[in-house]
């Protein structure tokens, strides 16, 4: 294929991948109530975390922007939208990258993206039951005084949502990488060993971009990434 075709292809992947979002987007966009059920379920007292520890957690949410619930409800559509299909925009980027690949390459690249999507939702799963609910209750029940009384606003919260939830999810693919990098021979499991002291600076460097600046949550979101390193250490295939 010429430069032009593959060009062609890339559009036709990039097309249908999003007009998969913006139809899911556009379903969720019609059931905000249950939408946010589940985007603010974490907030409540009898979200599953606090029920199991056996805590009475919960917290207020207030809107003080005129147009923030329409673009929050706009922002989470389109996002959860974007963690459902997943799996099909993954199955997309597969079809436009085989062609290119040699049959062993085909085998690594293959085993990767089917270990992906559960890898993602994995760590959608990690964020929403565990990271987040952790750093919620962090935060409220930290006061400087008395005189200060803590009030969430809709915006702030959201924003801890997506970075606790779906960057989360995203840094949980890392295993993936390692693994086609591995059977393609660039990378072998005796230099993921010998990079764990850097491998874990760079953790909590992550871990602090992605979670509010302070160390009590770094450190939550820290401790299952670098599990996630050890992971890929084991599927790493090369010696």
């Amino acid at each position: 294929m010429s430069f032009w075709d593959h060009l062609e292809e890339l559009r036709g992947t990039l097309f249908r991948s999003v007009l998969a979002v913006v139809l899911v987007s556009v379903l969720f966009l019609a059931i905000p109530e249950r939408l946010f059920k589940a985007v603010l379920w974490p907030s409540t007292s009898d979200f599953i975390l606090y029920r199991w520890l056996g805590l009475d957690f919960s917290m207020d949410l207030i809107n003080i922007d005129i147009s923030a619930q329409f673009f929050v409800h706009l922002k989470m559509s389109v996002l959860v939208a974007a963690v459902i299909t997943f799996p099909y925009i993954v199955y997309e980027l597969w079809k436009f990258i085989a062609p290119a690949l040699y049959d062993h390459e085909k085998k690594a690249v293959r085993k990767a993206f089917g270990m992906s999507s559960f890898l993602f939702y994995l760590g959608v799963a990690v964020g929403y039951f565990i990271v987040l609910p952790v750093c919620l209750m962090f935060f409220m029940n930290y006061q400087v005084s008395d005189a200060v009384r803590n009030t969430i606003s809709l915006n702030s919260y959201i924003s801890l949502f997506t970075s606790m939830v779906f960057l989360i999810g995203l840094l949980f693919e890392f295993p993936t990488v390692i693994l086609v990098l591995s059977n393609m021979g660039i990378l072998t499991r005796k230099q993921l060993k010998g990079f764990r002291k850097q491998a874990f600076v760079v953790i909590l460097i992550l871990a602090a971009l992605i979670t509010p600046s302070d160390p009590f949550s770094m450190f939550v979101l820290a401790i299952p990434l670098y599990a996630l390193y050890e992971f890929s250490i084991l599927v790493c295939k090369s010696e």
